[in-house]
């Protein structure tokens, strides 16, 4: 059994430049926070080669994406403020990022308190 394809009808950076809105076809749509999308970047800096060896990264909380790059039919490139911009954000990635939020930021916001970090920088 094969997953069908997800493909974005439309990718768009909010004024401020802190939420991208991403919407698929049939009607998905997701509002994704700058500081949610750089803290859980796809890129093997953040989650590492494992996952013994994935950071939580901290300090985000008013991180904006200053650019988005096609990477083929596939994916985006995002680029942070931070000049962070080595993640390749995949259609089912950013799928699986807007409809898992609750929970993802809930681990995550747990694991900034059990390391004794912070969003703030």
């Amino acid at each position: 059994m094969t997953t069908p394809t997800v493909r974005p009808t439309e990718i768009r950076l909010t004024k401020d430049r802190r939420t991208l809105i991403v919407s698929f076809e049939g009607g998905e749509r997701h509002e994704l926070p700058a500081e949610y999308l750089r803290v859980l970047s796809p890129s093997a800096e953040v989650q590492g080669h494992s996952p013994s060896e994935r950071k939580t990264v901290g300090g985000k909380r008013d991180v904006e994406i200053i650019g988005i790059e096609p990477v083929g039919n596939y994916a985006v490139r995002l680029k942070f403020d931070d000049l962070h911009d080595t993640g390749l954000y995949t259609w089912p990635h950013l799928a699986e990022l807007g409809r898992d939020h609750d929970t993802l930021w809930t681990r995550y916001l747990g694991e900034l308190a059990a390391k004794g970090l912070k969003r703030e920088k």
